[in-house]
């Protein structure tokens, strides 16, 4: 057997019985075999299928209410058959269910593919939906096909649904039912399904209203894994190792943490490194303050998520938990002291918070923290700019970046109002659209000093100098020509746009 392929293809021959096993690897679709490589790059477990619950969804947006009214159709027509269908968003989160066979409905709760619940390739591995995700194209991922042995007993058919207008992915349409099911039969409805979907979306989009923000995740575990463009960046400078070091020596005493600073600055990221510095082997629950609706879900997953054995916990903004939701998670991590699986454990299960402001952390938790490690600002690590900048270039585009010098002084001279997360997002879209990013692939706001707000007049005129001033060897005359203004004129509004060009033209 080739060891260059991933586990899951190894164990391929053990899971499906003879005579199907005969055939071997080599009969593998190509997209199976890569998608099971990627779920082994993001460690995703083999046995089962951590939860990952990210909450419930806005239920006015268009997407949601066409897939909910197709899909409340097409149940009414199922109701006595063994299948459950679904609609998720564009990364994965199950928005809805619908099933009359309630031992299904039982088993997939066991799994937790259930609404409020993650279900893309980076957190359940090759499965019907996120592989269809994944790819855009209509799948279907049998029994033994799925990367978790748990999911196994189940088929999935699931189909993207594209907005009609913009072809952005909405999200999709799942079926899915037990493995002896047809699944032939199971992804004609899934298209079915998607197609009504989009056509109900075009139908109504005159009175389309904005698509809301997605919510990220809000809870989490994380095992120790080696996954495509993620880790530390081990270059930076002083404030940051100072911070990660004072964290990870509270964590090795055994104090609970909190890392209190503003949002975007890497809080928690500072807390997962510690925790990984600590205890390279260990699994991670992180999570982030419910919405009121979810508590009660959240707030479910805690105990037996965090009675496991080598836990850590990282609550995000505990600043914006309510104080009897901070007194019941205190509670919950007190019953779980001296009993994380194994009989001889008496060690506190490694505790973390992050806040915006220490003196906001309800007082349950509060009362509990030990130590208190300020996280600074982006704007106070300057030398921690190129390598953060090139790190996420290098994520966006699978390799490394180059980022010009003049681009790398306009990096180091804003303000960064969202900190590294805004960083994060500039270099992303840069990378995205060259090899070495330039001043002329980053956003003008970037290069404006003027905290005032603009008009759309006068961002458009502030956009179109500093598109002109920032092409390769541009004279001011040549810009003057271009922009059909005086020189005079150019140099008053940069003046008065703050407009700070690393190079002089004349």
């Amino acid at each position: 057997m080739d060891e260059q392929l991933p586990q899951r293809a190894r164990l391929h021959g053990e899971v499906v019985p003879p005579p199907r096993a005969e055939a071997g690897v080599a009969q593998l679709p190509r997209r199976l075999l890569a998608s099971w490589q990627r779920s082994e790059d993001y460690g995703v477990s083999l046995e089962s299928v951590e939860p990952v619950f990210a909450g419930t969804y806005d239920v006015e947006s268009l997407f949601f209410q066409c897939g909910q009214e197709v899909l409340t159709d097409l149940h009414k027509t199922l109701a006595d058959e063994p299948i459950s269908l679904m609609l998720t968003d564009a990364e994965g989160l199950v928005l809805n269910r619908f099933s009359g066979d309630h031992a299904l409905l039982r088993a997939l709760d066991a799994v937790h593919l259930a609404p409020g619940f993650a279900y893309s390739e980076r957190e359940a591995g090759t499965n019907g939906l996120g592989l269809a995700l994944a790819d855009r194209v209509p799948t279907v991922v049998r029994a033994e096909e799925h990367y978790s042995l748990s999911l196994c007993t189940y088929t999935c058919a699931a189909v993207p649904v594209l907005d009609p207008h913009t072809g952005r992915l909405e999200g999709s349409v799942n079926l899915t039912t037990w493995a002896r099911s047809s699944s032939d039969l199971l992804l004609a409805l899934a298209q079915s399904a998607a197609s009504n979907t989009s056509a109900l979306m075009l139908a109504r989009s005159g009175g389309l209203r904005p698509r809301p923000t997605p919510r990220g995740e809000v809870f989490r575990v994380e095992t120790p894994r080696l996954e495509p463009g993620t880790g530390s960046v081990p270059d930076l400078g002083h404030a940051w190792t100072a911070a990660l070091a004072r964290a990870e020596a509270a964590l090795a005493a055994g104090r609970v943490v909190a890392a209190v600073g503003e949002p975007g600055a890497g809080r928690a990221t500072l807390l997962a490194q510690a925790q990984r510095r600590h205890r390279p082997r260990g699994r991670i629950l992180a999570a982030s303050a419910p919405s009121p609706a979810d508590v009660e879900p959240w707030l479910s997953l805690w105990l037996p998520e965090v009675g496991k054995p080598h836990t850590a916990v990282i609550v995000r903004h505990v600043d914006l938990l309510s104080a009897w939701v901070a007194e019941r998670l205190r509670e919950l991590r007190a019953g779980t002291v001296g009993s994380a699986g194994d009989p001889d454990h008496t060690d506190e299960v490694p505790f973390c918070v992050t806040a915006e402001r220490f003196e906001d952390i309800p007082a349950p938790l509060a009362s509990i923290i030990d130590t208190v490690v300020h996280v600074p600002p982006l704007r106070e690590r300057v030398e921690d700019i190129l390598p953060l900048a090139q790190a996420a270039a290098r994520r966006a585009r699978g390799r490394d970046i180059d980022i010009t010098s003049a681009a790398l002084h306009a990096l180091e001279n804003h303000s960064w109002p969202g900190n590294v997360s805004e960083l994060h997002d500039i270099a992303r879209r840069a990378a995205l659209q060259t090899d070495c990013i330039d001043i002329r692939h980053l956003p003008a706001e970037l290069l404006s000093g003027s905290n005032r707000r603009l008009t759309r007049i006068e961002a458009f005129e502030r956009d179109e100098i500093i598109r002109v001033l920032t092409q390769d060897d541009v004279t001011m005359k040549e810009a003057a020509d271009e922009l059909g203004m005086s020189r005079a004129t150019i140099y008053r509004k940069l003046t008065h746009f703050g407009i700070q060009l690393p190079r002089a033209h004349s």
